[in-house]
């Protein structure tokens, strides 16, 4: 008779972690890393270091599943302000550029956001968790390096456009 199963006494599962702004997904796992006593821990996707929300993170035998959950539907929700331009195409850049939007109707902004519906290309900004030459981008682009990026192909299934109590400020729900 051979030996049974191997034993295993290590933590094994996933857990759904609402990441924080300011922390990266690699500052997540590093985290879980500590509180579980464990060295294998990884996640299904990289959220922005700015961004808020889900972050599936599996332990364990888990890991190897990870990668079936990363294409599984996404949905992002935001505020869209109209008429400024930053540094980080986002809120924590620096304002560079501001436009008059008094002719602009939330109306007019959902119809012009129709062309971002479907299969498009995008170019990720330098502010996003995107790989180029093995170094995140909002790496580079806190150090002032812009570099290359090739679009990739995306698919926008919906984009909602609803205006807010501030004028010219947009929630956006992108899926």
């Amino acid at each position: 008779m051979g030996p049974g199963p191997r034993a295993d006494h290590g933590v094994n599962g996933l857990a759904v972690v609402d990441k924080p702004a300011g922390w990266t997904s690699h500052d997540v796992v590093a985290r879980c890393r500590r509180l579980l006593g464990t060295r294998k821990v990884g996640h299904s996707g990289t959220l922005d270091p700015g961004a808020t929300g889900i972050l599936l993170v599996g332990a364990g035998h888990v890991t190897r599943l990870l990668r079936f959950l990363g294409d599984l539907p996404k949905a992002y929700v935001g505020e869209v302000v109209l008429g400024v331009t930053t540094t980080t195409l986002d809120d924590e850049g620096e304002v560079v550029d501001r436009f008059d939007m008094d002719g602009v109707t939330p109306g007019a902004a959902r119809a012009a956001s129709a062309a971002l519906v479907g299969d498009i290309l995008q170019v990720p900004p330098m502010v996003s968790a995107v790989q180029v030459g093995g170094r995140r981008l909002h790496d580079l682009a806190r150090q002032g390096i812009e570099v290359h990026r090739e679009a990739r192909p995306v698919t926008v299934h919906s984009l909602e456009l609803e205006p807010t109590d501030e004028p010219f400020v947009l929630r956006m729900r992108v899926s």
